[in-house]
């Protein structure tokens, strides 16, 4: 039975990816190959709940996963897409390394992103100048860090806390992010003051360094995810949570990303947000890596 759920819940969203709904904003998922051990930076399985909640909201949005691992092997499927989710391993990893052209000329029609956890973490230089510019910031190794914590998240005046209301998870919440100067036109969505235990390890790439923990010492305030809105009109949103798959069981937590893909895409928000059931235990341990 479980081997059936999980094709029938693929084949049902990756129908999708042959034909687009006339009336409705298209949101291409790409998933990374996998990473971390079971339920950790689970790519595709995060992926499908995301986009089988989006199919099932009654809302204009068509959701619609990459069939495979990895950027599309048919990369016509993202030329008609109003966002584009992109949940995958980071740094040298990154799919987009190889594809950096190719994505900016989606990026300059206006076409929104999304990136989810690693996926938010760009290599110095071209990666990390592009991402600025989409998204407006990334995860940049030596300057911000990825403890583990629970954030106490306080709604901010954006439509995409629409029906969230406040909440904490436990996540590998990465912090101290690289913004565009003077966070033009940044609006920080999940924010909160990290504790001094964040930092309890050594200095290195991910985990300390004297900038940071001279940030956290003055008690400065750390944004983990944020809305973009590009001079060009597209929209990019940032979130560095989505270490821990059972994550997306929490109904605020997963709420707030959905609105925040539907933002991307320019599809109105309802004022109570994304309606979407909460996943049972066995539906959160379907498609594992």
């Amino acid at each position: 039975m479980r081997c059936v759920s999980v094709f029938l819940t693929a084949c049902s969203l990756l129908w999708g990816s042959q034909t687009h709904a006339a009336g409705k904003a298209k949101v291409v998922f790409i998933s990374g190959k996998p990473s971390h051990g079971r339920l950790a930076h689970e790519h595709r399985a995060g992926n499908l709940i995301l986009a089988k909640a989006l199919n099932d909201s009654g809302l204009p949005v068509e959701a619609v996963m990459v069939p495979h691992y990895g950027y599309p092997e048919d990369a016509s499927m993202l030329k008609d897409a109003d966002t584009i989710v992109i949940f995958c391993t980071g740094h040298g990893g990154h799919l987009l390394n190889p594809k950096l052209k190719e994505f900016d000329v989606l990026m300059k029609k206006g076409t929104g992103v999304v990136m989810i956890h690693w996926a938010t973490e760009a290599v110095k230089g071209d990666p990390g100048e592009k991402f600025l510019e989409w998204m407006g910031g990334f995860c940049d190794l030596n300057w911000s860090v990825n403890p583990h914590w629970s954030p106490k998240f306080k709604a901010v005046k954006h439509e995409i806390w629409n029906g969230v209301k406040p909440f904490s998870v436990n996540d590998e919440w990465y912090y101290h992010m690289r913004f565009v100067k003077g966070l033009k036109g940044v609006t920080p969505i999940l924010t909160d003051v990290p504790p001094a235990a964040t930092l309890r390890r050594g200095d290195g790439a991910r985990s300390g360094n004297p900038t940071v923990r001279k940030a956290v010492a003055n008690g400065e305030t750390q944004h983990v995810a944020w809305a973009y809105q590009r001079a060009d009109g597209g929209r990019g949103f940032g979130f560095t949570g989505g270490h821990v798959h059972m994550n997306w069981k929490n109904d605020d937590n997963r709420k707030l990303m959905l609105n925040a893909i539907l933002w991307t895409a320019k599809v109105k928000i309802p004022k109570n947000g994304v309606p979407s059931k909460t996943p049972t235990k066995e539906e959160m341990l379907l498609n594992l890596d």
